[in-house]
């Protein structure tokens, strides 16, 4: 500890370092802004002697800014009526898409939320190239859509 205290821009990396560790552990979020607050604090403090005390205003002072302008320009993404946007099945359940081929007994591949995924149609009939679709139902890695 003491070695960090006496070069304080290891000291911020490190804690910058900690932080985005967690971050990338937890995918919360909340972390990237302090984390980067660190990485700034450290050029700061190596740029310029401040003693400690300053230099945790600054990290505090930074954090604080960083995370209120991060949180207002970047929001969470969420799915329609809330949720988690990696809960796939909340997240294309009533999504549009496109049929990527010809559905032959009801069974086919469908353009969806940037991906090509393997669907079923309900009723089972025929279903052309190129026809909108709704999905109505997540079963695994399978659709279940309908014409739209």
């Amino acid at each position: 500890m003491e070695l960090l205290l006496a070069h304080p821009f290891a000291l911020w990396l490190a804690v910058g370092g900690v932080l985005l560790t967690v971050e990338v552990a937890t995918g919360s979020g909340w972390l990237l802004w302090p984390a980067g607050s660190a990485a700034v604090t450290a050029v700061l403090v190596l740029a310029t002697p401040l003693d400690l005390t300053a230099q945790a205003v600054i990290f505090a002072g930074l954090t604080i800014l960083t995370t209120l302008t991060g949180r207002r320009l970047f929001p969470h993404a969420t799915v329609l009526g809330g949720g988690d946007i990696n809960d796939t099945r909340a997240r294309l359940t009533g999504a549009d898409g496109v049929a990527a081929g010809d559905f032959a007994g009801g069974r086919g591949r469908v353009f969806v939320d940037g991906k090509e995924w393997a669907a079923d149609l309900e009723g089972g009939a025929a279903l052309a190239s190129g026809s909108r679709v709704l999905v109505t139902r997540v079963s695994g890695a399978r659709l279940t859509v309908r014409p739209g």
